[in-house]
Formats: structure tokens, C-alpha cells, sequence
């Protein structure tokens, strides 16, 4: 009897042992569990976003162009409207687009779904309606494209959504197929493990499992996929705890964001809120039955029944799924048989992982960098709204391509060699609309438009001409200044002769002249008078940043930059003499909707108005009778382009910077082995500007004379004050106090000294002279 007590106790102490055990073990697995909920449960990429299309009635834009943004927005084309049964598709008839939009969370507002007609003529919306009982704005805003998306280093994506604003088709499909018994079980179904123990034990391996939707939660975020007994011990561990924490709702909210759906390159597909974007290239809001029926039915095997490899494959899943809903009462007899019959409805190609424009989004996160932790930027789900244009970014690189393939073909270049970058900004905002990095334009390599500082040319000139008219009672439009021979000394003991391009002299020429023909040695003279400081101040004042070191060849240009940075320098120009940074991000949130942050437009006026007036009307001389006045057989004279053509030593360097009353863009042409592209501003750079503008909406630039300048009517030949009836009369406009006070009577047209001894008609102060300045 004593040996029995014994065994007895020690039965006990033994059962009371093992219990303690399990118990300790489950409360291992419970810490894990509540540490991992209580934090971030997953690392959330940030997805950037472009400018959403904003269409109303009367607005410039081409029907080309608003079949590419749909396409680059995933729409699916439909052939027939009737057919337009859902969001995320378009059908197109001529210039007759019918769109079913998608809805979308901008953040501070929600975006709802509508139908409408669009109908293009002359390249302006014309009609803009709402289809089918929808109702919409006078303004409809659409979901803008995805340019891309900065991702943790699991490269696991999703898109999070809530329990509560789901259809609860979803959840009901998900329940009725993978555990019909979830909201009335404890996070395992002993009957259910029994029978797969039985059919594992028959087959002699691990072949079936009676995993819940807990279980399968559980393994998901804590387990491995490997199946063994051990681990289905854990399981059930890890199931019980989050059943002890965590209401069903809450698990079943993390099941819907965690499973895994497919596969894109080395992206995973998790959660059925990306999931439905990667098929259906729409919301979970706006999913049908059939649709809905695909994506649970891929929970058994994403791969093996991946609808684009193994449509019918895909097919038969949805229809059992499909059969399934209907026998558990979710759908009737009648809607089982029309999801029957219907098509798969899988989107050809999904939004990809890789950004479409690398260039841009390459500038969008070095900004980012400067203010968020990359590891936060891969980990903290945020919106990221850009001013990306993609109409213009597409018009830009389709103007590089063909432009490039022309220079080449005509001139006899080597294609391979030549390459060319692009910035595209709004005048009113500094907004950065486009950028184009190199031909390659999908490549992630050097982007040009940020990283090559190449020698600008005569695209300095302008900053030492704005220098001068700050100074108006030394320089206005018509002070004389000399177009002869220079020598320079240099610091190694020789001198620098600046020479023009043609080699040509043309003696005392009026200030204008010397910037609208690009004139060098005029310019070198002005800019040593004045002195390279207050030139490089002036600079500084524009919006170039960096310190450098100035000499004379400076002011022919041997001065570096970026393609941003002269965008950033012409954009003050543009603005008039004030100064605004150039932006490519306009707000942030975080995946919850809440603001992290906007870019608001700020503006410092850090140049005299009035001397940016007169520097801009000889910009616009420049296109009319200058440099660039072939741009004219290129696009539209009556936009008043401002502009200025530029090249380096040995044409090493083609650059064109210019702006209409809405936009600005900056082209860089050459080679990156720095040798000559054999090519001036005119002949590279400015083709590719023209093209490009000639492709967007542009409105013309209607420079306003500020309250400080003055007009007088000026003798040509001695930019002395004379009667308006004279021939050689001109309204020309002066900083006030700066126009001259004597008064010459009218005079002949007389020569024009040059270097041949031939005489010439004066070409200045002509009549495209009177048309841009009256």
C-alpha cells in the first residue's frame, strides 16, 4: 500500500510538474503573442504617388495623352461601354472616352468611384458628364498613378484595411471556405485535429491539416511552414493565445492583412487589400462576388492556382469557392449562376513594383532623405504625394527618344554616345512636373538632371546682364557697350582672349544686343566691370546654392551645374525675381490618413522686379530675332517664350533653358565621356525644348510691367530721347530715373561699324523690338 501511495504522489507531483510546464510554456508563447500585437505588426512600404488628373470642361489635354495616363494608372480598355461594368476600366470611341473610376483615400479626403464621359475636340475637354444615374463635380478628380514604392528589406508589401468599412461579402466567403466554425470555436477544433491525425497516421506523414483561421494567423507570424508535430504543438500554443487576447474581430482583421496572395519579381503579395489592386487593379470596396470567390480561393495555393499562369486552373478554384457561398446561403441561386458564367477578370498587368519614372522618384526620395530616416521611409506605410505630371513626363521622353534618334540620323552623331536630360517645372509653384535622367529613361542608374554638373555656357549670361540692370544708373536696354577685342590677364602670367562664336567684332553695340545674339566679349566686358562677386551674388540671389570659385572664362559659362540647379535659377526669372525652392513633394500621410506633412509654396523676393523685367523682354528677344528665333518654326511665336541658348567649349555642351507663362524646362544634351556632341544650344538642346512644348498645355507669358518702371520713345542709332514720329523711334522700358534726359531730332538710318568696313543696316531696336516692348 505504500509503494502504491507513492506511485500515487508521485503521479501527482508529476501531473502537477508537467502542468506547471505547459503552463510556463504557454505563457512564453502568450509574452511573444501580446509584445508583437501591441507593436507594429508589419514593416509598411511607402508608396509614392503623381499629381492626381484633374479633369473639368474647357481644360487643354489630348486624347493620346489620357489614354496613356489611364494606361499607366492600370485602367483596363474595354472595347464595348457596355461592358463598363465596374471600377478601374475605360472604353474609348474617337476622341469619346468613357471611364469608370476607381475610388481612393487621398488622405484628407475619400475619393468615391464615378462613370463618366469625357469628350475631347481640339485637344480641350469639350463634354465632361456623369453616366449611368452617377453624378458628378463640376472638377472630377481621379486616382493618380503609382510611381513607386520604397520597401522594407522582407520585401513584403500590402495594403492594410479595416474589418468594419469591408463589404462583408469577404469575410463571410473567408469564414464559409477556410473555418465556417471561427466566431463560436476557441482557436482550435479538437474533432477536426483528431480526424487529420488519422489520415497523417494512415499515410504515414504529415499530408492534412485542420488549421483555423487562428492557427493559420499563428503560423503566419510566428511559425514556420514546415510541417512537423512539433510545430503543429506550437501552433496550437501560439492559436490559444491570441484567442485568450484578441477578440475574433481582431484576429480575423489580421488574417485578412497578413495571408500570403502571389508573387511579383521579388515582391510578395500579402493581405487581400493588394491583393485585389495586383488582380483586379481595383479596391476591395469595389469587388464583385466572382472576384472576391478568386482571391479566397487562392489561399490554398497562390502559385499553383495563379490566375495569369493557370487561368483554368484559377477558374475551376473560383467556381468551387463560388458553389461553396451559394450552398452556405451567401449567394442566392440566381447570383451563383451569373458568377458562374462571368470571366475571370484578372487585369493584364498590374501595377508593378518598378517605378515607370526612376529619375523622378530617385529626386522624390533624396528629398525625402534629408528629413526621414530611410528605415522609416521602408517601414511606416506612408502616402506620398508628388507634383509628378505623368502627360508631361510622357511628352519629355518621348521627345528625348525621337529628338535624339533625329540629331543622330540628320548630323551624322553616334547614337550610342548621345544622351540628353530634362527638367520640366511649373512657373507658378516651382513644382518639379517632370525629369528626365538619360535616354534609358526606365534605368536606375546616373540621373543626369540631379547629378551632372556640366559648364553651362551662355546660359550664365542672363545672371551677369540682370547684375547690370540692378545698376540702372550705370546699364539700361540701350547703354552702348564694346564689342572689341579683350585680353585678360591670367593668374599664371598670359592672357585671355575672349572671342564670339563667329569670330566677328561689331564695335559699340546697345546692352540688349549683346545678350539677344549671345554676343561673348560685350558680355565679358560688362561682367568685369561689374566684378565676378556681385555676378556670383547674383547668381546666389537666383537660387544657385553651392560656393565656388569665379574667374573670367565664368562669365563664358565654364561655371558647372545641374540641370536642377539651372532649372532653379531660371525658375526665379520666371517668377519675376522671387525665389521659391523647387518642390517635388506636396503632402505625406500616414497609413491611417493622419498628415504627417505639406510642402506649402514660400516665396522670398530676392531680385528687383523691374530689372527682372528688362532682362526677361530681351529673353523674349532672344526667341523672336535672336539665338533661338528658329524655335519659331518649331511651336507657337505667340506664346512669348523666354528663353536662352547655350553651349560649351568645343560644343562639348547643348543647352536650352526657357519658360511660357505656366511652365519652364531645361535640356541638356552631350556625352558622358565628355566629348564634343558637336551640337550648339540651337541645334540639340532648343529641339527637344521645342518639341517638348509643343506637346503640353502651355499658356502664353504676358510679362507685367512692374510700378517702377517707366517708358521713353528712343532714337535707335543713339539711344538718346527723340519724337515718337521719327523713323528710328522705339517705346523702350527704364528703371525709373534711369531713361535719358537729352533729346536728339529725328535721324537717318546710318551704318553700323564691324569689323569688314562694309556698311550694315542696323538690325537692333527693330520692329520686334516695338511689338514685345509696347
Amino acid at each position: 500500500m505504500k509503494n502504491k501511495g507513492r506511485i500515487f504522489i508521485l503521479f501527482l507531483v508529476g501531473l502537477v510538474a508537467a502542468g506547471l510546464a505547459v503552463y510556463l510554456y504557454f505563457l512564453s508563447f502568450n509574452r511573444v503573442v501580446q509584445e508583437r500585437f501591441e507593436g507594429q505588426l508589419w514593416e509598411l512600404p511607402a508608396r509614392v504617388y503623381a499629381r492626381p488628373l484633374e479633369l473639368y470642361s474647357g481644360m487643354g489635354l489630348r486624347s493620346d495623352m489620357l489614354e496613356k495616363e489611364l494606361g499607366l494608372m492600370a485602367y483596363q480598355k474595354i472595347s464595348f461601354a457596355g461592358d463598363l461594368d465596374g471600377p478601374g476600366k475605360y472604353s474609348r470611341s474617337g476622341n469619346t472616352f468613357e471611364i469608370f473610376s476607381r475610388s481612393f483615400d487621398f488622405g484628407d479626403k475619400k475619393l468615391s468611384s464615378h462613370r463618366l464621359e469625357v469628350k475631347i475636340e481640339k485637344d480641350r475637354v469639350a463634354v465632361l458628364k456623369g453616366l449611368g444615374g452617377y453624378n458628378i463635380p463640376d472638377m472630377v478628380r481621379l486616382d493618380p498613378v503609382l510611381l513607386g514604392n520604397f520597401y522594407p528589406a522582407s520585401r513584403e508589401d500590402r495594403i492594410l484595411v479595416d474589418l468594419d468599412k469591408l463589404p462583408s461579402l469577404l469575410p463571410k466567403t473567408i469564414i464559409c471556405v477556410e473555418d465556417r466554425t471561427f466566431y463560436t470555436h476557441h482557436g482550435v477544433v479538437p474533432k477536426a485535429i483528431f480526424r487529420a491525425m488519422l489520415v497523417n497516421l494512415k499515410n504515414r506523414k504529415m499530408t492534412q491539416g485542420a488549421s483555423t483561421i487562428t492557427q493559420q494567423l499563428a503560423r503566419n507570424f510566428f511559425l514556420t511552414k514546415k510541417k512537423t508535430l512539433g510545430r503543429k504543438l506550437n501552433e496550437l500554443f501560439m492559436a490559444g493565445a491570441l484567442e485568450l487576447n484578441y477578440t475574433k474581430n481582431d484576429i480575423l482583421e489580421a488574417y485578412i492583412n497578413e495571408v500570403y496572395l502571389g508573387q511579383d519579381g521579388n515582391r510578395s503579395v500579402h493581405g487581400f487589400g493588394l491583393a485585389s489592386v495586383f488582380y483586379f487593379g481595383k479596391s476591395l470596396q469595389d469587388l464583385n462576388a466572382p472576384e472576391v470567390a478568386l482571391l479566397v480561393g487562392l489561399l490554398k495555393g497562390p502559385s499553383y492556382y495563379n490566375p495569369r499562369k493557370y487561368p483554368d486552373r484559377a477558374i475551376k478554384r473560383r467556381n468551387t469557392v463560388l458553389k461553396e457561398m451559394a450552398l452556405q446561403g451567401i449567394l442566392s441561386e440566381i447570383q451563383e449562376k451569373k458568377a458562374l458564367a462571368r470571366p475571370l477578370g484578372v487585369i493584364k498587368q498590374p501595377n508593378r513594383a518598378n517605378s515607370p519614372f526612376p529619375a523622378y522618384l530617385d529626386l522624390v526620395k533624396r528629398q525625402l532623405l534629408k528629413e526621414y530616416r530611410e528605415e522609416d521611409l521602408r517601414s511606416m506605410g506612408l502616402k506620398i504625394f508628388t507634383a509628378l505630371d505623368p502627360q508631361v513626363q510622357l511628352a519629355a521622353e518621348h521627345t528625348v527618344g525621337v529628338q535624339l534618334d533625329r540629331l543622330a540620323r540628320n548630323r551624322g552623331l553616334n547614337k550610342k554616345k548621345l544622351e540628353a536630360s530634362v527638367v520640366v517645372t511649373a512657373t507658378g509653384s516651382n513644382e518639379i512636373l517632370a525629369m528626365v535622367g538619360g535616354k534609358n529613361f526606365r534605368s536606375r542608374g546616373f540621373n543626369r538632371a540631379i547629378d551632372a554638373r556640366r559648364p553651362i555656357g551662355s546660359l550664365i549670361k542672363p545672371a551677369i546682364y540682370l547684375t547690370a540692370l540692378s545698376h540702372p544708373d550705370d546699364y539700361t536696354l540701350v547703354t552702348r557697350v564694346a564689342d572689341e577685342p579683350i585680353n585678360i590677364p591670367t593668374t599664371n602670367g598670359g592672357d585671355w582672349a575672349p572671342r564670339n562664336f563667329d569670330r566677328k567684332y561689331r564695335g559699340q553695340i546697345p546692352l540688349y544686343l549683346a545678350l539677344v545674339n549671345s554676343y561673348n566679349v560685350p558680355t565679358v566686358r560688362v561682367g568685369m566691370d561689374l566684378g565676378l562677386a556681385q555676378v556670383l551674388d547674383t547668381l546666389h540671389k537666383m537660387g544657385f546654392k553651392r560656393d565656388v570659385t569665379m574667374y573670367p572664362s565664368s562669365l563664358l559659362g565654364s561655371l558647372e551645374m545641374s540641370p536642377m540647379e539651372v532649372a532653379q535659377i531660371y525658375q526665379t526669372l520666371a517668377s519675376g525675381g522671387f525665389y521659391s525652392a523647387a518642390r517635388s513633394i506636396r503632402a505625406i500621410y500616414k497609413s491611417d490618413g493622419e498628415l504627417v506633412q505639406r510642402y506649402p509654396l514660400t516665396i522670398e523676393q530676392h531680385l528687383d522686379p523691374a530689372a527682372v523685367f528688362l532682362l526677361n523682354k530681351m529673353l523674349q528677344a532672344v526667341v523672336v530675332e535672336g539665338t533661338a528665333k528658329s524655335l519659331k518654326n518649331i511651336m507657337p511665336i505667340d506664346l512669348g517664350i523666354a528663353a536662352k541658348t547655350g553651349s560649351s567649349n568645343s560644343l562639348k555642351d547643348s543647352w536650352f533653358a526657357g519658360f511660357s507663362g505656366n511652365r519652364l524646362a531645361v535640356v541638356w544634351v552631350g556625352r558622358d565621356d565628355n566629348r564634343s556632341c558637336k551640337l550648339t544650344g540651337a541645334a540639340g538642346a532648343m529641339q527637344i525644348f521645342g518639341h517638348l512644348m509643343a506637346r503640353i498645355p502651355n499658356q502664353p507669358l504676358a510679362l507685367v510691367s512692374p510700378e517702377n518702371v517707366e517708358w521713353a520713345v528712343i532714337d535707335a542709332n543713339s539711344g538718346l530721347l527723340t519724337a515718337k514720329t521719327c523713323p528710328n523711334a522705339m517705346a523702350i522700358p527704364f528703371i525709373r530715373g534711369s531713361a535719358p534726359t537729352k533729346t536728339v531730332s529725328c535721324t537717318p538710318w546710318s551704318s553700323s561699324p564691324n569689323t569688314s568696313g562694309k556698311k550694315e543696316k542696323p538690325r537692333y531696336l527693330l520692329d520686334w523690338l516695338r511689338r514685345l516692348i509696347k
